[in-house]
């Protein structure tokens, strides 16, 4: 059970809130009443959000990329390095990784992840005894984390556009439609070891990554469950797919598949105003990724025009440079402030910012994840975030103004509390399993650093 002086509820702002939680969903929640013995007390407790994309392994190379050489570094040279490196990684090292990553998501607010899972194989391309070898090392990683996993493992046939053949730093993500069908099965089998909220997707990576065909046939082969797929990330991948498939990304895929509300386009950075409007009446949600955009140089999303035509979004992490769940959002708004010369973009009419991107990322990043949480309300799953409002970052505020102060003002710190379907995971701001998780991480990137 949980107390908190202050709750954002479905139906807004409570005071002396009492929730109670069973098999990992809130069963009960009293207003205007009393803690009880053995009640975790709380101070201000908030639907926590779900980090709807990531690649854990990314997020030990943070830092390796920003050196400049001779010539304009862009997204696809930075795109060569992380092959090399991913090249190097034991699955060990996989699952190492993800368990601090997912053990740093929750610390920062996260309750929920989904994993873009695309390496496969062995370096070379040769696949493990176990064609789930990594995938299982992910679900090793969220159980030893406890956050809630919506595994997404990704089909990635192609070097490029046009079928172009897997360069040699490709090829541990490689697979053909048949053999992704056998990993995905694999997986099925493998997560059944995991809590009942996780959840299975798939993940097509691209358009320059698969084939109409392919497209099709996974589609047809996978009919529940999250569909993720990157779409329009640089104007190179836009000018590529128009002159493979004769149109843009955005368009050619609500043109060509059912998109829905089972689907999340990471990035769609690059879309004119018929693309963003036509995305936001499609039901998909927007897989958005601001630090990682911007440490990418992949340019802002057309944030007020998806706004304006009632497009669903949520936020993700993509390469784990930075995981802020605070930063990511204000990162959001300021890359909108940077391009118009304008304040306050991100909500709809009138009202607060911080207020309209908090409820608004979490409603679409649980939507993405196919998960039932995203609010406090009975029946939800127990996806819980408390925050210290005494903090001298948001102390001055009232509760109308506190969620601005949370995005804009505040650090990450100011959380104290975070539950994954009712797994109490974070306690006075620190991961339970912090000290065994870092230590594990010390020793495989020890091991990583003599190979590269």
């Amino acid at each position: 059970m949980i107390f908190a002086n202050h709750a954002l509820l479905h139906s807004g702002w409570a005071q002396d809130v009492r929730l109670l939680i069973d098999a990992g969903a809130i069963t009960g929640i009293e207003t205007d009443t009393v803690p009880q013995s053995g009640d975790v007390r709380v101070d201000t407790l908030l639907p926590a959000h779900a980090n709807l994309h990531s690649h854990t392994f990314q997020r030990a190379m943070a830092g390796m990329t920003e050196w400049r050489k001779a010539g304009r570094d862009s997204f696809w040279t930075w795109r060569d390095l992380m092959y090399r490196f991913a090249g190097r990684l034991t699955p060990e090292q996989i699952e190492a990784i993800a368990a601090l990553v997912f053990m740093e998501m929750q610390e920062a607010g996260y309750a929920a992840v989904g994993e873009f899972h695309y390496i496969h194989h062995q370096t070379g391309g040769t696949p493990y005894d176990d064609i789930a070898e990594l995938s299982s090392r992910i679900f090793a990683a969220a159980s030893a984390a406890g956050i809630g996993l919506t595994h997404l493992p990704v089909l990635y046939s192609y070097g490029g556009a046009g079928k172009a053949p897997l360069s040699e730093g490709q090829l541990r993500f490689g697979n053909d439609v048949e053999r992704f069908g056998t990993l995905v099965e694999a997986a099925r089998i493998g997560m059944t070891a995991l809590p009942p909220d996780a959840r299975l997707g798939i993940a097509p990576h691209s358009l320059r990554a698969i084939s109409p065909d392919d497209l099709a046939t996974v589609l047809a082969h996978h009919a529940d469950g999250p569909v993720h797929i990157h779409i329009a990330e640089q104007p190179k991948e836009v000018a590529d797919i128009e002159g493979w498939l004769g149109a843009r990304p955005v368009e050619w895929l609500l043109d060509n598949a059912p998109v829905d509300d089972r689907w999340c386009l990471i990035h769609a950075t690059h879309m004119n105003e018929a693309e963003t409007r036509a995305m936001a009446a499609s039901g998909a949600v927007a897989g958005l990724c601001p630090i990682t955009e911007a440490n990418l140089g992949d340019g802002p999303f057309n944030g007020a025009t998806y706004l304006e035509a009632g497009g669903a979004f949520g936020i993700g992490s993509d390469s784990n440079v930075n995981i802020s769940l605070t930063e990511e959002l204000r990162t959001l708004e300021y890359s909108q402030r940077l391009r118009d010369l304008a304040r306050n973009v991100m909500v709809r009419g009138e009202g607060s910012v911080g207020h309209a991107l908090y409820t608004s990322v979490a409603r679409g990043g649980a939507a993405a994840l196919a998960r039932d949480a995203g609010e406090i309300a009975e029946g939800r799953l127990a996806d819980l975030v408390a925050i210290d409002s005494t903090d001298p970052a948001l102390c001055a505020l009232n509760m109308d103004h506190l969620l601005d102060g949370l995005v804009f003002a505040a650090k990450d710190h100011v959380i104290t509390d975070l539950w994954s379907a009712g797994r109490h995971a974070v306690k006075e701001g620190q991961h339970i399993a912090r000290e065994k998780i870092v230590a594990a991480y010390r020793t495989a990137i020890a091991d990583l650093l003599t190979s590269l």
